[in-house]
């Protein structure tokens, strides 16, 4: 069971002036390198690293569409073994937030911005105002170009998603390697299949089965080529670069729709989920409760679904197996990276944070009743695609690489490469246990995000959890602070964006964080968390008033009896939302636009 930390006090202001004031003395307890020469239990002999710098190497790894409680060191039934461990010999924070969807949140981890000041205040198309171009703005930069001007050697493998550029013929500009990696692997799009993912990249190429070797649709599948690519930045850094520390960047897209996994992996979850949700959900909420991540006295928000009034409960449970398996699939990936760290004698000085993009995902693609022939009739006979063509599409009509057409609907088991099915809502509640709403919203089962944060020669913290409340903006300062780097207030002669997070230095070695208040809007989803109290509207509605102290599961709604501090807290989200560029949502073209 963790150990806690800190209950999270109040945030109240935003003190930029205390943002790097740790870093001396991690390394004063660093020394000048770090040598590990065996690793008893491991099962793997280290190397001597010859890294001369005390600054830790940074991998930051971000799954895509899970929930809070899929993880097992989070309450979940999902097997998660490496990310266990690594739990087990670091820290949790149980209070972590992102930004509720995809790109705002990669572009907000990146940036150590808000989505909006980033330019992706919505997704990755232009709608015409600044904080909405869909793509990353001009005066901010990303982790990868502040640690590179420090001496970090950059690499990134996975979705990249921060640009509406992403044509193999169209502009760059906003691609991994122009925005400081030097090596990437992976897609500059969204989603996608597993078995051949579109706008799939080497550096600044598109690859298909022609131009890259390595690349076998039939033998392909995106989260170990992501594990793969990852481990082979590890080794060649350590053989080239011995000198230098890294940072590296790993976004995977499971267990993201479509539900595809392997049908090993899917196999060993054969049955799991045959009880439905209430029982799978009330098992996750007493084992959170006997982890301390959650208070004993809390309500579960409400069930969705009823499992007995499901009718194709073979397929509805398929869907989940399906999801584990994908989840599984990617830890074992992380497994593997963590190997290949203690082979190099990289792995003591070396600092793993993991997170989430968003909550579990309600979305019902692939799930209608009538689905299937859709698809299929746009595709009928499509034939086999060649080994120079591209896969058009990120969903759905499209076809398999060996030219047959992909399904949907509850007809179709989901795993296969001609699937394109999501796991859907009631299954998503399961996932953001015990939480309410889903990715898009800024309740909490939308915004709450695991934090595993493990690093042997600098967190001194062994199976803790830490109860204050952290987002996204917090990662850049972090890497700012612990790499000893610079963040620049101009970059390529534009005057840059002062970030907005703390370092979460402090916690690494038991001490608080700074008081703050955290924001958010999507889509008209609108919250402001500033201590305990936490105000959020789901839109159109009106706000609703929670102390998350006493319920983070959002059941009471104070506004009514606390009008008093609802306009307190509303002025404090008024005026970020000016500050950054905020616009009501459905958003209009701008005036003067055609």
């Amino acid at each position: 069971m963790g150990r806690s930390m800190r209950k999270g006090q109040g945030f109240t202001n935003l003190d930029r002036s205390n943002r790097m004031c740790t870093r001396r003395d991690f390394l004063r307890t660093l020394g000048a390198g770090v040598i590990a020469v065996s690793l008893p239990g491991c099962g793997v002999t280290a190397r001597r690293s010859t890294q001369r710098s005390g600054r830790p190497n940074i991998i930051l790894i971000m799954s895509d569409d899970m929930g809070f409680s899929d993880l097992g060191c989070y309450g979940g039934e999902i097997r998660t073994p490496n990310l266990d461990g690594l739990a087990a010999e670091g820290l949790r924070f149980t209070q972590f937030y992102n930004t509720a969807r995809c790109c705002p949140t990669r572009a907000s981890l990146m940036t150590g911005l808000y989505p909006h000041q980033a330019g992706i205040g919505h997704m990755t198309e232009d709608r015409g105002f600044p904080a909405y171009r869909g793509d990353l703005a001009g005066n901010c930069v990303t982790i990868a170009q502040v640690l590179q001007s420090a001496g970090y050697r950059t690499y990134m493998a996975g979705k990249w998603h921060v640009t509406r550029y992403a044509g193999k013929d169209g502009p760059k500009h906003n691609w991994p390697l122009q925005r400081g990696f030097e090596r990437f692997y992976g897609t500059i799009t969204g989603a996608g299949s597993f078995y051949d993912p579109t706008t799939l990249c080497r550096d600044n190429t598109y690859i298909t089965p022609a131009n890259d070797p390595e690349y076998k649709p039939q033998s392909y599948y995106y989260t170990d080529a992501i594990s793969d690519n990852t481990i082979r930045y590890v080794r060649e850094h350590c053989e080239q670069s011995p000198g230098k520390p890294f940072f590296m960047y790993v976004a995977y897209t499971a267990a993201h729709w479509p539900m595809h996994a392997p049908e090993a992996d899917i196999a060993r979850n054969k049955g799991k989920y045959d009880g439905g949700y209430e029982n799978c959900r009330r098992q996750r909420f007493e084992r959170m409760k006997q982890m301390g991540l959650i208070r004993a006295d809390w309500n579960m928000s409400p069930q969705a679904g009823d499992w007995d009034r499901f009718e194709a409960k073979d397929w509805e449970a398929r869907c989940m197996e399906v999801y584990a398996a994908m989840v599984e699939v990617m830890d074992r990936g992380i497994g593997r990276i963590v190997d290949e760290l203690k082979m190099q004698g990289t792995f003591d000085n070396t600092l793993i944070l993991f997170l989430q993009d968003n909550g579990g995902c309600a979305e019902d693609m692939g799930r209608g009743a009538n689905i299937n022939q859709r698809w299929v009739d746009q595709f009928k006979n499509p034939g086999p695609m060649g080994p120079d063509d591209l896969q058009p599409s990120i969903w759905p009509p499209m076809r398999t690489r060996d030219g047959r057409s992909v399904r949907g609907g509850p007809t179709v088991m989901p795993g296969p490469a001609d699937t394109y099915i999501a796991y859907g809502r009631n299954w998503a509640n399961i996932s953001n246990t015990p939480f309410r709403e889903y990715k898009h919203w800024v309740h909490e089962g939308g915004i709450s995000t695991p934090l595993i944060c493990h690093w042997p020669a600098g967190i001194r913290a062994r199976d803790r959890l830490c109860h204050e409340p952290g987002h996204l903006v917090d990662i850049m300062a972090t890497c700012v602070d612990l790499a000893g780097a610079q963040y620049p207030s101009r970059h390529a002669d534009t005057e840059i964006q002062p970030m907005e997070g703390v370092s979460l230095a402090p916690v690494f070695q038991g001490r608080p964080l700074r008081d703050r208040a955290i924001f958010w809007e999507h889509e008209g989803n609108r919250a402001v968390r500033r201590g305990k109290w936490k105000l959020v509207v789901k839109h159109p509605g009106d706000w609703e008033l929670y102390d998350i102290d006493a319920a983070r599961t959002e059941m009471h709604d104070l506004a009514p009896r606390m009008p008093e501090k609802v306009e307190e807290l509303k002025p404090l989200w008024e005026s970020w939302a000016a500050r950054c560029g905020v616009q009501p949502w459905p958003l209009k073209k701008p005036s003067g636009s055609s």
